[in-house]
């Protein structure tokens, strides 16, 4: 029988390290500033989008923790030390990052905005994930961490997009932006060595039926949580559905806008790093590393 040939498996520039930084970030101040309602410059329609956003991250990024813990032992038994060191800087990120929009999440006005109701329709959909197994809430991490690494780099070509949000809010989510461009990778390297006796049909096969499912949910999702807040500003429903359509795919565009980095995902031999943004990556963190030492 011959051998299947695979193609050597891609990894994390060298130079890209995965750095935890703790850091607390006083956004108390900007709501007293300017009030969460309208944080977003003043927008309601973009406020509802990322804190619907907002809502989703302290339990999904446990969700991505413990889909990539279940697989450490068997990085480590494979020897892969980089890749261990880099799931350890991963599960780090992502649990400060839950912690801090964990905050933020606190001062949206749970009388006037159904976040319970939206909280609770979240962790639903993340235990059905949990309810498949480690495998399926591994697939699902890699395609959701595809989105916000598709974000993030959104966020870093747009830095407009933030403006007029209070100054420590917008530093908040700058931060979250560079550490899920270091990490984007991370899930999907363990994806990677976890099957490696698995044939490259089989792996993209798989990435496309998880991509597929994840884009289908998490857009509709986001749009959901999202008409839900602006329902509760007093938006009829019909009209904050049709406000929140134009701002995730007219304008801005928040998906749209990413179409190409979504698309790459599509190609046989995709890595998360055939999008090279280090340069961009490099322009940008330097104030957190300064703030992260200091700390």
């Amino acid at each position: 029988m011959t051998a299947i040939k695979r193609a050597p498996l891609k990894h994390t520039p060298a130079d890209v390290s995965i750095r935890p930084r703790n850091l607390r970030f006083d956004v108390a101040t900007g709501v007293k500033a300017k009030g969460i309602a309208h944080w977003m410059g003043g927008d309601p329609v973009a406020t509802a989008v990322f804190n619907a956003m907002s809502l989703t991250f302290p339990d999904g990024e446990k969700m991505f923790i413990d889909a990539v813990k279940h697989f450490r032992p068997q990085v480590q038994e494979a020897g892969n030390t980089k890749l261990l060191e880099e799931v350890q800087g991963f599960i780090a990120q992502e649990g400060i990052h839950a912690r801090e929009h964990a905050v933020l999440n606190r001062f949206i006005d749970r009388e006037k905005y159904p976040v319970a109701e939206i909280e609770a329709m979240i962790r639903a959909r993340i235990d059905m994930a949990r309810e498949r197994g480690p495998y399926a809430m591994l697939f699902s991490t890699i395609a959701l961490e595809h989105f916000t690494a598709m974000m993030a780099e959104d966020h870093m070509a747009h830095p407009e997009l933030f403006d007029g949000t209070p100054a420590e809010i917008e530093r908040m989510w700058r931060w979250h932006a560079i550490e899920e461009t270091e990490h984007k990778a991370v899930a999907f390297d363990v994806f990677m060595e976890v099957t490696r006796h698995w044939t490259p049909w089989q792996r993209w096969r798989r990435r496309m039926l998880s991509m597929g499912i994840v884009t289908w949910n998490f857009t509709r999702n986001i749009a959901k949580y999202s008409a839900m807040l602006l329902v509760a500003e007093g938006y009829s429903p019909e009209a904050a559905r049709k406000a929140v359509r134009s701002y995730l795919w007219g304008k801005p565009g928040l998906f749209r806008r990413g179409w190409r980095t979504y698309l790459a995902w599509y190609r046989p031999h995709f890595h998360p790093w055939d999008i090279d943004n280090r340069h961009e990556l490099k322009g940008w963190k330097a104030e957190y590393d300064t703030a992260a030492q200091a700390a």
